[in-house]
């Protein structure tokens, strides 16, 4: 059974918005993996990106970039909150930053832009 107060938006955002920030910070050493391989010169490089063009990788790539957009548009939530008297439209404030984080993902994928 959850609780109630589990199902409330501001608890559901809250929860979001640390998921997607421990998703950034394990892709984060991979990230600085490729950039350590730069270092190495170009062959080194496109060595490693050459790995990354799995469909796994590629599906894995976007949920990082869903996750960073989230991340931020959740974490503008919180500023909102803190600074400006908006309080009262959680649920609204959520769905807005979801489904501007799901476009910045699908803009992404579709290399829209």
């Amino acid at each position: 059974m959850i609780p109630a107060s589990h199902k409330q938006p501001g608890y559901i955002a809250a929860l979001l918005h640390r998921l997607a920030g421990i998703a950034l910070a394990i892709f984060l050493p991979i990230h600085f993996l490729a950039l350590a391989t730069a270092i190495n010169g170009a062959d080194a490089l496109d060595a490693f990106l050459n790995v990354t063009q799995t469909p796994v990788l590629k599906f894995a790539e976007g949920v990082i970039v869903v996750a960073l957009a989230l991340h931020m548009t959740l974490g503008l939530r919180v500023l909102a909150i803190e600074f400006l008297p908006l309080r009262d439209h959680t649920s609204l404030a959520v769905s807005i930053c979801l489904a501007a984080a799901i476009a910045v993902g699908l803009l992404f994928v579709f290399n829209v832009g």
